[in-house]
């Protein structure tokens, strides 16, 4: 439900100071990039990005991509390889996103790679969005700014209409330049056709069309961060041998939110999950979380968690 209309900035250094201003306070911003409008939080911190999931509403958790400033900001995120480097020095910035392996001191919220060993990385070309980039000094996670299931936006009026109050503000630079999502390449895979075509890309490296065995970007498998362990949905007690997320008034071992929050049982929950895997308990046990708002999204990500 819209509570207020969200405050539109023309872009600007100071629309771009006090967007990131947000964004340095944990908060989310609407920002254009040459492809579409995007929703954007510190992919640091994983309530910012649980305000993501839940400002666009009834999402399912999926790999974000996370946007930096060039090349080098990358390398110290994920793991470039040969062909990586050589995409990236062919198309960025542009709309291409790559998935590669993500470096264990990235400091990134398993909530942005939905608990997977991956990135999802790109580099923008638009001025406004490398102005939030360095204004803010943050990788930014940044999905389409739009409620779950609409038309992605290319203008600042069609996230206003989408997300009304769920996003404080949106930073206006005009349509956007493309107006569909980047390209998405694994290896020499493409995982999501976008403006960098087959054909271009096969100028740089030998590519198809195809997925990956496990999941790195958005929207693919229907098993995203599975535990080596059996998972246990809607529990209230452990069974011998489990170890029990709560969730409310349901203790556990571990809690995704003793108070019953949503957003904060969204930004622990693969946390959680992580520590539930790596306990000496053989299965893992979860309390039942209620199916509104980014419930939704929590539900969603456990049924796939949970399945064999």
């Amino acid at each position: 439900m819209r509570a207020q209309d969200p405050v539109i900035r023309r872009y600007g250094t100071a629309a771009v100071e006090e967007a990131a201003g947000i964004i340095r306070a944990g908060g989310i911003v609407a920002v254009p990039t040459e492809t579409v409008y995007g929703l954007a939080a510190d992919a640091r911190d994983s309530a910012a990005v649980a305000r993501i999931y839940a400002a666009k509403g009834r999402p399912s958790f999926n790999p974000l991509i996370v946007h930096v400033p060039d090349l080098a900001a990358a390398e110290r995120l994920a793991v470039f390889d040969a062909d990586a480097r050589a995409l990236a020095t062919r198309f960025w910035p542009g709309p291409l996103t790559l998935v590669l392996p993500v470096r264990a001191e990235a400091g990134i919220a398993s909530l942005v790679t939905a608990g997977l060993d991956t990135i999802a990385i790109r580099v923008p070309a638009h001025r406004a969005m490398q102005a939030l980039l360095a204004a803010s000094g943050a990788p930014l996670a940044a999905p389409s700014a739009n409620a779950s299931n609409a038309i992605s936006p290319t203008r600042a009026a069609h996230v206003a209409a989408s997300l009304g109050g769920a996003v404080a503000l949106i930073l206006d630079d005009g349509a956007t330049a493309t107006g569909v999502e980047s390209t998405i390449v694994a290896g020499r895979t493409i995982l999501r056709p976008g403006p960098v075509t087959a054909e271009m890309l096969g100028e740089v490296l030998p590519v198809a069309a195809g997925t990956t065995a496990h999941v790195s970007a958005p929207g693919q498998l229907a098993t995203h961060y599975a535990p080596r362990k059996p998972l246990r949905l809607m529990a209230v007690t452990p069974e011998a041998g489990e170890w029990l997320i709560g969730f409310g008034a349901v203790a556990g071992d571990d809690t995704l939110s003793a108070s019953g929050d949503l957003e904060e049982a969204a930004a622990r929950l693969f946390d959680a999950l992580h520590r539930a895997d790596a306990s000496d308990r053989a299965g893992i046990a979860v309390a039942a979380v209620p199916e509104t708002g980014v419930g939704v999204a929590i539900n969603d990500r456990l049924r796939r968690a949970a399945h064999r």
